[in-house]
């Protein structure tokens, strides 16, 4: 413990490199460790894909579940007990994956075990990030975020190498040690809120009484109920708003380097693609988060549907790299602004008191989607043997997102930022 006004360096800044790691290893290895192992699985094993990409649907839905559970256990134990302990069970996933023999073998591992370590990731480690910070909190939820951005800029080629030169095997094994590393060793940095260590949010002068670890309060803790907000009209635009996130997010990042592949491009060239993807999302979420705090959530999110749009018309008629590199990127910024932008409009309209649940129960809404998405995408493949129909489905999905993202209403804030 660190008595009040004794600490120089404000904790915050470990709470975000904590949790810029825990993305970085999470959710940057996670997709790769689907889409890119994806045709060398159908190719020893002669699986077809919507079978396949049944194991990875199958995870959101085991994600949505546990997120609920996470949310409530970070809200009343605090983030570094369900990160660092339920967290490396995405570890143990890989590993047990290098030992597959059978279809369903992979399907149960990769959706109850990959999906209850996925399950840790996000939930508590953003309500963690709101906790610390107010004035900021975009921003630093961004920062974060970026972590998955950059991750996903590595482990894409990364898996391809270890792929072509080891065989996927030994990849699940290289990214099963580094998840367990990782996401174990980061979680023991984190902190459920400042109070434990005699800080405030944002570094800032106290406004509240500091509360020890685990219970079930923050300072300046603030906010709807669960009951409260769920009975809102809002709470169901946003959780709308997360369907559609989640559905292209699965589905395309998914099925991405597959699709390059089925152009007639190399294994090596989906896996850039699909880094390309992810890199751009690290800056859209940097970017978003500092725009989310100076103008706010409404107008950003209806502009990233549209690009979402804008981009999945692209790789309609993409026919060489560089038309799938630009669908890449575009895609991606689209991406990384609204990984923001959910958490943001959830923590500004319903506030912290049951924020970890809040978020949990929206999860359910984007894993459910994102479930629909990727099996879809795999079924159609096998029934039309091309991929345009997700991609005109997936088109109208984000003119909804946009729909959707118009209704919000926006918090007024005076001072410094404007609507919210």
């Amino acid at each position: 413990m660190v008595a009040p006004g004794k600490s120089k360096f404000f904790y915050g800044h470990i709470v975000t490199a904590a949790g810029f790691i825990i993305w970085f290893v999470g959710w940057g290895a996670f997709t790769p460790s689907f889409s890119v192992f994806l045709k060398p699985l159908l190719a020893e094993f002669g699986w077809s894909r919507a079978d396949a990409s049944l194991a990875y649907s199958l995870s959101f839905l085991v994600q949505a579940g546990f997120a609920v559970v996470m949310g409530w256990l970070t809200d009343k134990l605090g983030p570094r007990f369900v990160i660092a302990v339920l967290g490396s069970g995405l570890g143990i996933c890989y590993l047990l994956l290098s030992r597959v023999t059978a279809l369903w073998q992979f399907q149960v591992i990769y959706a109850l075990v990959g999906g209850i370590g996925m399950s840790t990731l996000t939930v508590p480690v953003m309500v963690t990030i709101s906790r610390w910070y107010v004035k900021k909190r975009g921003t630093m939820m961004g920062i974060v975020q970026a972590g998955g951005g950059f991750g996903g800029l590595l482990f894409p080629p990364l898996a391809g190498y270890l792929i072509l030169a080891f065989g996927w095997r030994y990849g699940y094994v290289v990214y099963g040690i580094i998840n367990l590393v990782g996401i174990v060793g980061a979680g023991l940095l984190l902190v459920r809120d400042p109070g434990v260590v005699g800080q405030h949010p944002d570094d800032s002068p106290p406004t509240a009484p500091l509360t020890p670890e685990g219970s079930g309060a923050s300072p300046g803790s603030s906010g709807s109920s669960f009951r409260t907000a769920f009975a809102s009209g809002q709470f169901w635009i946003i959780a709308g708003c997360y369907a559609v996130f989640g559905f292209c997010r699965s589905t395309y990042a998914s099925h991405t380097p597959a699709h390059v592949q089925d152009l007639g491009f190399s294994l090596m060239d989906g896996a850039t693609v699909l880094a390309i993807i992810w890199g751009a999302s690290s800056f859209g979420r940097l970017g978003m988060g500092r725009l989310i705090d100076l103008v706010g959530n409404r107008t950003t999110f209806i502009a990233s549907f549209f690009m979402t749009t804008a981009a999945l018309l692209l790789v309609l008629w993409a026919k060489n790299l560089w038309m799938l590199y630009s669908f890449a990127l575009l895609f991606g910024l689209a991406w990384g602004n609204q990984a923001v932008l959910r958490f943001s409009v959830a923590s500004e309209a319903f506030g912290l008191v049951s924020l970890g649940l809040i978020m949990g129960v929206l999860g359910i809404a984007e894993s459910s989607s994102a479930t629909v998405g990727a099996y879809l995408a795999g079924y159609i493949f096998d029934r039309m043997g091309n991929y345009k129909l997700i991609f005109w489905i997936g088109i109208a999905v984000s003119l909804g997102g946009a729909l959707l993202a118009g209704l919000l209403k926006p918090k007024v804030r005076t001072g410094e930022g404007r609507d919210r």
